[in-house]
Protein backbone atom coordinates (compact mmCIF):
# COMPACT_ATOMS: atom_id res chain seq x y z
CA UNK A 1 0.00 0.00 0.00
CA UNK A 2 1.09 3.93 -0.84
CA UNK A 3 0.55 6.59 1.71
CA UNK A 4 -1.07 9.78 0.41
CA UNK A 5 -1.91 12.83 1.71
CA UNK A 6 -5.18 14.73 0.62
CA UNK A 7 -4.72 18.54 1.66
CA UNK A 8 -8.22 20.10 0.93
CA UNK A 9 -9.82 23.67 1.24
CA UNK A 10 -13.07 24.17 1.55
CA UNK A 11 -14.76 25.70 -1.92
CA UNK A 12 -17.53 28.52 -1.19
CA UNK A 13 -20.12 26.10 -1.05
CA UNK A 14 -18.34 24.00 1.34
CA UNK A 15 -17.79 27.28 3.78
CA UNK A 16 -21.54 28.11 3.60
CA UNK A 17 -22.55 24.42 4.74
CA UNK A 18 -19.28 23.80 7.03
CA UNK A 19 -21.88 22.32 9.45
CA UNK A 20 -22.21 19.49 7.49
CA UNK A 21 -18.40 18.86 7.28
CA UNK A 22 -18.32 15.36 9.77
CA UNK A 23 -21.28 14.21 7.58
CA UNK A 24 -18.63 14.59 4.79
CA UNK A 25 -15.76 13.69 5.99
CA UNK A 26 -17.96 9.96 6.93
CA UNK A 27 -19.02 10.57 3.02
CA UNK A 28 -15.17 10.80 2.32
CA UNK A 29 -14.68 7.74 4.03
CA UNK A 30 -17.45 5.80 2.58
CA UNK A 31 -15.94 6.49 -0.87
CA UNK A 32 -12.79 5.56 -0.09
CA UNK A 33 -13.44 2.40 0.86
CA UNK A 34 -15.17 2.00 -2.45
CA UNK A 35 -12.02 3.35 -3.99
CA UNK A 36 -9.99 0.84 -2.03
CA UNK A 37 -8.60 3.35 -0.05
CA UNK A 38 -8.23 3.14 3.50
CA UNK A 39 -8.46 7.08 5.07
CA UNK A 40 -6.31 6.51 8.44
CA UNK A 41 -6.81 9.72 9.68
CA UNK A 42 -8.28 13.17 8.91
CA UNK A 43 -7.54 16.25 10.71
CA UNK A 44 -9.16 19.89 10.41
CA UNK A 45 -6.54 22.22 10.58
CA UNK A 46 -5.37 26.24 10.47
CA UNK A 47 -3.75 27.80 7.82
CA UNK A 48 -3.63 27.45 3.83
CA UNK A 49 -5.51 24.25 4.00
CA UNK A 50 -8.68 23.09 6.03
CA UNK A 51 -8.29 19.68 5.74
CA UNK A 52 -5.96 17.10 5.39
CA UNK A 53 -6.61 13.10 5.08
CA UNK A 54 -3.79 10.46 5.92
CA UNK A 55 -4.73 7.55 3.63
CA UNK A 56 -3.27 4.60 1.91
CA UNK A 57 -4.13 3.08 -1.54
CA UNK A 58 -2.82 0.07 -3.25
CA UNK A 59 -1.69 2.33 -6.49
CA UNK A 60 -1.83 5.99 -7.91
CA UNK A 61 -5.49 5.13 -9.72
CA UNK A 62 -7.25 4.26 -6.76
CA UNK A 63 -6.04 7.46 -5.09
CA UNK A 64 -6.77 9.37 -8.43
CA UNK A 65 -10.14 7.80 -8.43
CA UNK A 66 -10.74 8.92 -4.20
CA UNK A 67 -9.70 12.71 -5.45
CA UNK A 68 -11.68 12.78 -8.03
CA UNK A 69 -15.15 11.44 -6.69
CA UNK A 70 -14.08 14.05 -3.80
CA UNK A 71 -13.38 17.20 -5.57
CA UNK A 72 -16.77 16.40 -8.12
CA UNK A 73 -19.15 16.88 -5.19
CA UNK A 74 -18.26 20.68 -4.74
CA UNK A 75 -17.31 20.76 -1.20
CA UNK A 76 -13.57 21.10 -1.68
CA UNK A 77 -10.65 21.48 -3.50
CA UNK A 78 -8.08 19.37 -2.90
CA UNK A 79 -4.28 18.37 -3.36
CA UNK A 80 -2.91 14.72 -3.36
CA UNK A 81 0.61 13.91 -2.23
CA UNK A 82 2.29 10.66 -2.72
CA UNK A 83 3.98 9.86 0.62
CA UNK A 84 7.16 8.15 1.56
CA UNK A 85 8.21 5.97 4.79
CA UNK A 86 11.35 6.04 6.38
CA UNK A 87 12.16 2.99 5.04
CA UNK A 88 10.72 3.61 1.50
CA UNK A 89 13.05 6.58 0.88
CA UNK A 90 15.95 4.58 2.34
CA UNK A 91 15.54 2.14 0.06
CA UNK A 92 15.13 5.08 -3.39
CA UNK A 93 18.24 6.69 -1.90
CA UNK A 94 19.90 3.40 -2.27
CA UNK A 95 19.18 3.00 -6.00
CA UNK A 96 20.42 6.45 -7.21
CA UNK A 97 23.16 5.97 -10.04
Amino acid sequence: MATFVVLASFSEQGIKNVKQTIERADAFKQMAQKAGVTVKDIYWTLGSRDIVAICDAPDDEAATVLALSVSSRGNVRSETLRAFSFDEMKKILGKLV
